[in-house]
C-alpha cells in the first residue's frame, strides 16, 4: 500500500472491510470472517454500535466482569468492571470481602466544580481589559441563558467567570477561567457550548469598547475548549481500622503488616518511578469502572495524574497512617463523570452496569469509582508486602498461557494440577504443554 485512498468514509462497512483485507493479508477471506465473528448477531444491536464511531468495522470485546461484597457508607453493593488485564477482578473483590467485614469503605465527595477556558490573544493595556472585563462580566451569563436553562433547572450552570493574565507565560495571552456545575452529566458539550458563546461575547463587545484603541479591540480567540484537568472535583475514599484487626492467613503479624504497608506507601509518595506504577494499579480499578459505566477513561486519567504531579512532582495518589493503633488509608482524586448523556444512555451494557449500580447520581458514581482504585491499590499493596505480586497474578495470568497454546480439556486440568506445587512462568508451561504432549 503505498498510496492514498479517497473517498474512504463513503464506502459502506462491507466495503471497507473488503479494501482492508484485500490491502493488508495474506488470506482476504479469513481476516473478513474474523472480523464478521465479532459482529452481534441482532442487526439493531451492531447497528446501534457501528454508529458510536467513523469507519466501523467490527466490536472489539472487553471482557465486562463484577466485583461484589463492596460496603460503601453502610450499603453493600457490587461493583461492574470492564478490563481485559488478568487479576484485577478478582484483586477488587478480595479486598471488597476483606473491608466488608472491618467497617468497609467509606466515600465522600468534596467537590464537583468544573473548568472550561477561552484562550486569546490581547494586545494592549491589561488594565484597560480588566475593566473591560469588570464592565461586561454579566454579558458572558447573560448571553449564555438559552443554553443554561435547562441545566439551571437541574441545579447546574456557571459557576463564575475571571479573567486570567498568562502574560508571564507567553506574550499577550489570557484567559476567560470559567467554572460549571453539570450535576449528573460530565459535561462537556454544555461546557464547549458555553465556552464558544462566552469568545463571540468577548470579540463583539471588545469591538464596541470605547476605551479600546483600534488594536485593542481586535481580540483573536485561539480556542474555547473545557478541561480535563478538574482540581476542585474531587472524592474521597478510605478505609480504616483497628491495626489488630487486620490479622488474617497472610498477615500473622498485623503490626508488621502495617507499618510495612505505610512504608510501601510512603516510598510512592517520594520516589516517582514506584509512583507511577503505584497510581497504574489504582487506575486498574478506576478505569475499569469508568469504562464500564459510559464514562471518558482517557480524560480521567490524564486529570489525576495531572493532579498526581500538582506539587511539582508526580506521587502517590494514596496516602497511609497508623494513629493511636488505628490504621487507615485513603485517597483523593479529581472525577469528572456523567449518568446521563453519551454512551449512558445508548450502549446496553453501561445502562446494564449503571442499573447494577442502582441507577447512581455523578456523584454516586464518584465514589463507586473511588472505591474500585483504592480496593485494587490495598490489594496490590498487600501483596507486595506479604506474599509478592507475582503468586495471585501468575495464577490468574496462566489461563491466558494455556489458552495461547490451545489445550485441550485434559490438557488443561493437568496443567493446572501442576502449576499448584509449581511456579509459573510462560516458558515452565510452554515446556510443561510440550513434555505432555510428546
Amino acid at each position: 500500500m503505498n498510496k492514498a485512498i479517497s473517498g474512504f468514509s463513503k464506502l459502506s462497512k462491507e466495503e471497507k472491510i473488503k479494501w482492508i483485507a484485500d490491502q493488508y493479508f495474506s488470506t482476504p477471506t479469513e481476516a473478513i470472517a474474523l472480523l464478521k465473528n465479532y459482529w452481534n448477531s441482532d442487526e439493531k444491536i451492531q447497528k446501534l454500535h457501528d454508529e458510536f464511531i467513523e469507519n466501523t468495522i467490527t466490536n472489539f470485546y472487553i471482557p465486562l466482569g463484577v466485583a461484589p461484597n463492596f460496603l460503601i457508607n453502610g450499603k453493600y453493593s457490587t461493583i461492574p468492571m470492564a478490563i481485559e488485564e488478568s487479576s484485577v477482578v478478582a484483586a477488587a473483590a478480595k479486598a471488597a470481602k476483606f473491608w466488608s467485614t472491618r467497617g468497609g469503605f467509606k466515600a465522600t465527595v468534596i467537590n464537583t466544580e468544573k473548568i472550561g477556558q477561552v484562550h486569546f490573544i490581547y494586545k494592549g493595556d491589561a488594565s484597560k481589559l480588566n475593566l473591560f472585563f469588570a464592565e461586561n462580566k454579566s454579558k458572558f451569563f447573560e448571553e449564555t441563558e438559552s443554553i443554561t436553562t435547562n441545566m439551571q433547572q437541574r441545579g447546574g450552570g456557571i459557576l463564575d467567570i475571571i479573567l486570567k493574565d498568562k502574560t508571564d507565560l507567553l506574550p499577550n495571552y489570557f484567559q476567560l477561567h470559567a467554572t460549571f456545575e453539570t450535576k449528573d452529566s460530565m459535561g462537556a458539550n454544555f461546557i464547549n457550548s458555553c465556552l464558544e458563546q462566552f469568545a463571540k461575547t468577548l470579540q463583539e463587545e471588545a469591538h464596541r469598547y470605547g476605551l479600546f484603541t483600534e488594536t485593542e479591540k481586535e481580540i483573536e480567540v485561539v480556542m474555547s475548549i473545557l478541561s480535563n484537568y478538574v482540581p476542585n472535583c474531587i472524592v474521597r475514599a478510605e478505609v480504616s481500622c483497628p491495626i489488630e484487626d487486620l490479622e488474617e492467613k497472610h498477615i500473622p503479624n498485623p503490626q508488621d503488616f502495617a507499618k510495612k504497608f505505610v512504608q510501601a506507601v510512603q516510598i510512592a509518595e517520594v520516589e516517582p518511578y514506584r509512583a507511577v506504577t503505584h497510581n497504574k494499579g489504582i487506575m486498574n480499578g478506576v478505569d475499569a469502572v469508568v469504562l464500564a459505566t459510559g464514562n471518558d477513561f482517557r480524560a480521567v486519567e490524564a486529570g489525576i495524574h495531572a493532579y498526581a504531579s500538582r506539587n511539582g512532582k508526580y506521587s502517590s495518589l494514596s496516602h497511609a497512617k497508623i494513629e493511636n493503633d488505628i490504621f487507615t488509608f485513603w485517597l483523593e482524586i479529581p472525577l469528572a463523570l456523567g449518568t446521563v448523556g453519551g454512551l449512558t444512555s445508548l450502549h446496553p451494557l453501561v445502562k446494564l452496569s449503571l442499573e447494577m449500580l442502582e441507577k447512581p447520581s455523578a456523584q454516586e458514581l464518584m465514589q463507586f469509582v473511588a472505591v474500585a482504585g483504592l480496593a485494587q491499590n490495598f490489594a496490590a499493596l498487600r501483596s507486595l508486602t506479604t506474599t509478592g505480586i507475582q503468586e495471585g497474578h501468575m495464577k490468574m495470568h496462566l489461563n491466558n498461557i494455556i489458552n495461547q497454546f490451545e489445550a485441550t480439556d485434559e490438557e488443561r486440568v493437568l496443567i493446572q494440577k501442576h502449576f499448584k506445587k509449581n511456579t509459573i512462568s510462560h516458558s515452565a508451561v510452554e515446556t510443561y504443554i510440550i513434555s505432555l504432549r510428546k
